[in-house]
């Protein structure tokens, strides 16, 4: 992710659009199904750039950024990752355009999905599902819906004229088409109300499509049975629930109608579903972060030394592209996901966090993520309440006696190591850049341990 400088400033303007008119009734849909995913900062981002444009007109006047910081008490930072999440989410689309060195944005505001199409999404639904529990989704979907017409009116008569029956059509005596009138609607279009489209998977690079095709038999699924819908919903699917070709493969067949010859793509829905509740103790998916939320980032506009651009790469990071790296660019086994995955979720660390966590493990293990380890530690720096890159590195040194007590399986009080002195890779991180950091008792550590510590900080200070 960019940092927000190199995206907007205070002085860059910007003018707010809606892509048809927005209703009231869209008020309560943002704040009840989507604030609950994208956050208050985020829907209040959006109920600010609503308030800019008058009612029943498409634009608003043009506006400064630093206004908008005024407006919502926030910094720029705050802001941009508020609209990222907005973008994310289908609920605004950003245009920018570069004159002279300045910046213009038009803020489109997309209206959110009506209630039916975001409890059928397949994503959307299983996010809210997650985030606020069985109760309050049914709740939600009770309230968002009502007895239908055709059960209200059993028992009644139709008698609904037609439209021959009340009109009629006449010729006028003087007729003439006004061209001025109808040159004018070229460059304009009729205030209406437009149709959102669900969240839609573009290209989702993990998925193979080819070797899900190989591996279906022409008898069990046909080639025209995976249709343009059907691969947008697999492609959803894969990236909802991480399901591989191979996975995939099955599920689909599973939801093949023969009667028909075509994929029910709501009994694939429920296939994948019920695919991943199995293999995670009937838990769904939740929406998280893929990198260091904005907030937790360095301030750093530059980074200059080593640590700097360290620091910067574990923050703008997932920790699966980590993990990619530190390998070679190989991907990571799902036991590994699996780890950070629970660590994420369970102890609720953010990707940052979990970044340092992973080198750190990985040099402590001989490059293997132990889950009790992982755990252990990850536990420490939950309760010591660890959200940024920067405080994760200076426990990890402050503790580092502890963890490798904790590595060797023996508690703070076991007696000193006679181990050789290691050699593995350390990240830059880990230097003797502050005494307050340092272990208290590393003075009074006898000659082994002295030597094991400096060779440790040495292999630190010139790796890379």
């Amino acid at each position: 992710m960019a940092q927000h400088w190199k995206e907007m400033l205070p002085i860059d303007r910007y003018t707010v659009a809606s892509n048809g008119i927005l209703h009231e009734y869209d008020r309560k849909i943002i704040t009840l199904l989507y604030q609950p995913l994208i956050g208050p900062i985020s829907m209040s981002l959006y109920m600010t750039l609503w308030a800019e444009v008058e009612e029943n007109r498409l634009w608003s006047q043009s506006n400064s950024h630093h206004s908008l910081m005024s407006f919502m008490d926030l910094h720029l930072k705050s802001i941009y990752e508020a609209r990222l999440k907005l973008e994310g989410i289908g609920l605004l689309k950003t245009y920018v355009q570069t004159n002279e060195g300045s910046r213009s944005f038009i803020y489109e505001l997309q209206p959110p999905l009506p209630p039916e199409q975001f409890f059928l999404d397949g994503m959307l639904n299983i996010y809210l599902y997650q985030k606020v529990g069985k109760t309050q989704f049914a709740k939600l979907k009770k309230f968002f819906s009502d007895k239908a017409l055709p059960a209200a009116t059993e028992g009644y008569d139709d008698v609904t004229r037609a439209f021959q029956d009340v009109y009629d059509s006449a010729i006028p005596e003087n007729f003439q088409r006004n061209d001025e009138v109808y040159d004018q609607e070229r460059d304009h279009t009729y205030i209406g109300r437009t149709v959102q489209n669900g969240i839609q998977i573009d290209g989702h690079p993990d998925f193979d499509f080819d070797l899900l095709e190989a591996g279906l038999s022409e008898s069990l699924v046909p080639k025209k049975a995976l249709t343009i819908k059907v691969k947008d919903a697999i492609s959803n699917l894969s990236y909802l629930y991480g399901i591989d070709s191979l996975q995939m493969k099955n599920l689909v067949i599973s939801a093949m109608d023969d009667l028909e010859g075509k994929v029910n793509i709501e009994e694939l829905r429920k296939a994948a579903r019920d695919w991943y509740q199995l293999e995670h103790q009937d838990k769904l998916p939740l929406l998280v972060e893929k990198i260091q939320p904005t907030l937790k980032q360095s301030d750093v506009v530059k980074p200059q030394t080593k640590e700097d651009k360290l620091i910067h790469y574990l923050d703008t990071t997932s920790p699966k592209q980590l993990l990619i790296d530190i390998s070679g660019g190989t991907v990571p086994s799902k036991a590994d996901l699996k780890i950070i995955e629970d660590v994420m979720f369970k102890q609720k660390l953010l990707p940052g966090v979990v970044n340092v966590l992973i080198q750190y493990v990985l040099l402590k293990t001989d490059m293997k993520l132990t889950k009790g380890y992982v755990d252990k530690i990850a536990s420490h720096w939950a309760r010591k309440k660890i959200t940024t890159v920067k405080e994760a590195m200076d426990l990890a040194i402050k503790e580092h006696r502890q963890y490798l007590d904790w590595a060797d399986n023996k508690n703070t009080n076991s007696t000193a190591r006679k181990k050789p002195i290691r050699t593995e890779a350390i990240p830059d991180w880990f230097d003797e850049k502050d005494e307050a950091v340092k272990p208290a008792h590393v003075n009074q550590t006898n000659d082994d341990e002295k030597r094991e510590i400096e060779e440790l900080l040495r292999e630190f200070r010139n790796r890379g």
